[in-house]
């Protein structure tokens, strides 16, 4: 066995929570070891939010130029060059790694390529890429480990060598026919950003929706988007079996319920969720226990089970954002300063950067309504946004939801042109307990989507307009 080398802080993964925490404490004098089994920065830079948004921006610009005589411009013809795609990925990819690199060589911080493993409280074996194997005890230990794609145990599936965002944002060729297996974000993107690129692309759920944590309009909105988008959409369809190799030829066959049919493609994704990188780790030789799910147990302050232990991010349970996971960070490090903050009752944006947008703040209709809270809604169609007219991204509404008894803002939520930005002012007001009002009656710029708001909240039913419906349905 190799000798101990002692740290104050040992962090086993150095993705978004794991490497602002190391670079944290490395700057306030303390000695730092990072253990990562591959991505430097994690998976956000390298193979997730950052290269996914590269790629389906560059799908968006194959799209304005597909529809380039809409804006008064004759372009003779055209090709896609794949490779051209991944090579502007790979050079964003290239320069984040080179900036990561830069910060981790801190002074009093020492990053180690390889894979870690618990064989004794706070003590992690770790194998190096490059060969040899070190120990390391922490007094203190931060998992970052994050989760990875989940491959569902369904017959024929694994043997299919089906593609995750990972494989599918390598991929320098295109595909004939793309068969994604999962309606949530992932799956969205990047069924858009390859139906744009030239795929035919069919979309599997298993669920009566998709995006099904969202709306019914919301999801029904979304999907009359992909239809005039020439994707299909299977709903409620169970996968019985797969057969062929993704990359060659695959069959898919379901059972819906009109009947059982097969779907023939030549590639395949998988997008249906994650599952924790938490197993074979030697966790249980740390004393941190897990959940029923395999996500280590939290409390609210993120301590695990065991003493001197934090874990953050992905692995820890928390709401699967890059955002979040910083957040995560922000939580360790203030209790570690002898601050009081948590992860409780925190505003989290949600965001899916399908084309256009979708944006979501606090609560949807039928979270509310679930939770036995009365609201108003008031809704406002993109075509009324004058911004949205001027770049012809009328695709799409807003939807605000105020309390019924004061004018709190719930929730908001936007599919449209700049989603991802006009949430954060909703965001921001909320954060501040701005009555809605406050809201509506703001200047805002002319012309901007953000300007929709003040339209959209001139439209919320006066409370007593509420109240009387309240009443006349309890009769």
């Amino acid at each position: 066995m190799s000798s101990l080398e002692r740290f104050q802080n040992v962090v086993l993964g150095g993705g978004e929570a794991g490497k602002y925490i190391a670079w944290e404490l490395a700057r306030l004098g303390q000695r730092v070891a990072v253990v990562e089994k591959g991505l430097i920065g994690g998976s956000c830079p390298n193979i997730a939010c950052l290269p996914s948004k590269n790629v389906i921006h560059s799908a968006k610009v194959v799209e304005l130029v597909r529809h380039a005589e809409t804006f008064g411009l004759h372009i003779g013809p055209w090709t896609l060059d794949m490779a051209g795609v991944q090579q502007r990925k790979r050079e964003l990819v290239d320069g984040l790694i080179a900036i990561h690199k830069a910060r981790f060589a801190a002074d009093g911080l020492e990053f180690i390529l390889g894979e870690g493993r618990f064989v004794a409280p706070r003590t992690i074996e770790v194998r190096q890429t490059q060969g040899g194997i070190r120990h390391l005890e922490g007094e203190r230990v931060f998992l970052d480990l994050g989760t990875r794609a989940a491959v569902p145990d369904i017959p024929g599936l694994a043997d299919a060598a089906p593609l995750t965002h990972v494989e599918a944002l390598d991929l320098d060729r295109l595909p004939a026919h793309l068969i994604v297996l999962g309606g949530g974000y992932v799956g969205l993107e990047m069924a858009q950003a390859f139906r744009r690129f030239g795929s035919r692309v069919t979309v599997i759920e298993q669920a009566r929706q998709l995006i099904a944590r969202e709306d019914p309009d919301v999801a029904d909105s979304v999907r009359g988007i992909f239809a005039d988008d020439g994707i299909d959409v299977v709903l409620n369809a169970a996968i019985e079996a797969v057969n062929g190799r993704s990359g060659v030829q695959v069959k898919v066959r379901l059972r819906t319920p009109a009947g059982e049919r097969e779907i023939d493609g030549s590639d395949l994704l998988v997008a249906a969720g994650r599952t924790p990188n938490t197993r074979a780790i030697g966790l249980e030789s740390a004393g941190v226990e897990l959940d029923l799910r395999g996500y280590v147990k939290v409390n609210e302050r993120l301590e695990t089970t065991a003493p001197a232990v934090w874990a953050m991010g992905e692995c820890a349970g928390s709401p699967q954002f890059t955002h979040v996971a910083f957040d995560d960070f922000r939580v360790v490090r203030d209790n570690l300063a002898g601050g009081s903050r948590t992860t409780r009752d925190r505003l989290i944006p949600y965001c899916m950067f399908i084309d256009p947008e979708l944006g979501r703040v606090g609560f949807g209709e039928a979270e509310a309504k679930r939770r036995g809270i009365a609201i108003r809604v008031a809704r406002l169609s993109m075509n009324s946004v004058l911004r949205a007219r001027t770049t012809g991204e009328t695709r799409g509404f807003m939807k605000a939801l105020i309390d019924a008894h004061s004018d709190r803002i719930l929730g908001f939520t936007m599919l449209g042109a700049g989603a991802g930005e006009v949430i954060a002012a909703v965001q921001s007001a909320m954060l501040a307990g701005l009555a809605y009002t406050g809201l509506r009656d703001a200047i805002l710029s002319h012309p901007t989507m953000a300007e929709g708001l003040s339209v959209l909240l001139a439209g919320v039913p006066a409370m007593q307009e509420v109240s009387g419906k309240l009443h006349g349905e309890r009769q």
